[in-house]
């Protein structure tokens, strides 16, 4: 049982600061990628940032600069480091694992960023 528990997130100012962490569980082989996805009401879901078990990552154009994410592969675990957050940055950041299997998701995070 693929298990993804987020944490990290919460209110903060523009211009501020928050690390989102995922750590991953029941699942070590067969993984494609892991990344961060976020939703905001009444918008789709979308792709923040992933980074394949090769190490290539990818960012979505409004966060290139100013997100980073890490993987840590021997503890199954991905982070994302968001600076210089904006207000259009509040969403639910869902984690996600891509594998041979499927995709798995965590329940989501909120971050909100106040102006």
């Amino acid at each position: 049982q693929v298990q993804l528990v987020e944490s990290g997130g919460g209110l903060v100012q523009a211009g501020g600061s928050l690390r989102l962490s995922c750590a991953a569980s029941g699942n070590f082989f067969g993984i494609y990628a892991m990344g961060w996805y976020r939703q905001a009401p009444g918008k789709q879901r979308e792709l923040v940032a992933a980074v394949t078990s090769g190490g290539t990552t990818n960012y979505a154009d409004s966060v290139k600069g100013r997100f980073t994410i890490s993987r840590d592969v021997a503890k199954n675990t991905v982070s994302l480091q968001m600076n210089s957050l904006k207000p259009e940055d509040t969403a639910v950041y869902y984690c996600n694992q891509a594998t041979q299997n499927g995709d798995y998701w965590g329940r989501g995070t909120q971050v909100t960023v106040s102006s």
